[in-house]
């Protein structure tokens, strides 16, 4: 097969986990008959890294790490004729997951091997690529009240994100947002959670938060109604057991081009479970079939 290049994150959990895990890919790969040189990348580096790799005219840029390293890497490669292996390396691996990427190295240096092409979807918010979801409202709080206490105290990822939900909910409140779908004006609407898909997601008990295509070329929105504390957890639960009730979430069908707008001036979005935040208004699209990926055939 034709050389490729390997980039891993140099910070990402797989190097910590396992000192030894560039000879493992190499080994994996060459294996899988792939010949690539591997490298180590601070995280900071790797959207341009991967960006310089492609506009070398290299045709396989291979990653290993989680959906972050992904992400960055399809932020890089949208759009280009360049084509992406991912070798599942991360936490979550939420992305190669709904692809259908197996998390066993061999195995994915494998399907690497196979040459497997599928062309997926990717999204943005103002220009910024993101691969699986975006939210607005009481995720993002909770995300950065999570990570000042992994910070400052040393908290695990798990116990800081339980401290930090206990104390979203008692500070709960609503964002006034005003939606515009796909040039469209729907009106203004008052809600703890505004949610952004990559595609569909599934939000029942048998595979929450999956998705079963990553190439309908539409975005999932959802919409929580306005509750109260209570009923905030209550419609949760609800969901999680695929018991919604229509006063429970709303979901926009059809959406390609989403308008957020609000009284101010910038907003807490996460985008893949990374804070930013952004002036407003805030403009997703769907980028169809804009990524190659190595996939087993959808």
């Amino acid at each position: 097969m034709t050389d490729a290049v390997v980039l891993i994150n140099r910070g990402g959990g797989a190097v910590a986990a396992d000192p030894k895990i560039v000879g493992k890919v190499a080994d994996a790969l060459k294996s899988a008959g792939v010949t690539a040189g591997v490298e180590l990348v601070d995280g900071g580096d790797y959207e341009a890294r991967c960006r310089a790799i492609a506009e070398r005219g290299r045709t396989l840029l291979i990653v290993g790490g989680g959906d972050g390293t992904v992400g960055a890497a399809a932020s890089a490669l949208a759009g280009s004729d360049a084509l992406l292996g991912i070798l599942p390396l991360g936490t979550l691996n939420h992305f190669a997951r709904d692809l259908g990427i197996p998390t066993d190295l061999d195995d994915a240096a494998a399907l690497i091997a196979s040459r497997s092409e599928r062309r997926v979807d990717v999204a943005e918010m103002n220009g910024r690529t993101f691969i699986n979801n975006s939210a607005i409202g009481l995720y993002p709080l909770m995300v950065v009240d999570r990570d000042l206490q992994r910070k400052r105290l040393g908290r695990s990822k798990r116990l800081a994100m339980l401290v930090a939900s206990l104390r979203t909910l008692a500070r709960f409140g609503h964002h006034r947002l005003t939606l515009t779908v796909n040039d469209e004006q729907q009106g203004r609407i008052d809600t703890p959670l505004l949610f952004v898909g990559n595609n569909d997601y599934r939000l029942d008990l048998g595979a929450p938060g999956q998705r079963e295509s990553l190439d309908d070329g539409e975005l999932c929105v959802l919409v929580m109604r306005k509750k109260t504390r209570r009923g905030l957890i209550a419609a949760s639960v609800r969901a999680l057991l695929s018991r919604s009730r229509s006063d429970d979430m709303v979901r926009i069908e059809g959406v390609e081009r989403l308008r957020v707008a609000s009284h101010r001036s910038h907003l807490a979005v996460s985008l893949d479970g990374e804070i930013v935040r952004e002036a407003a208004p805030l403009n997703y699209a769907i980028r169809k079939r804009a990524l190659r990926v190595i996939a087993p055939s959808g």
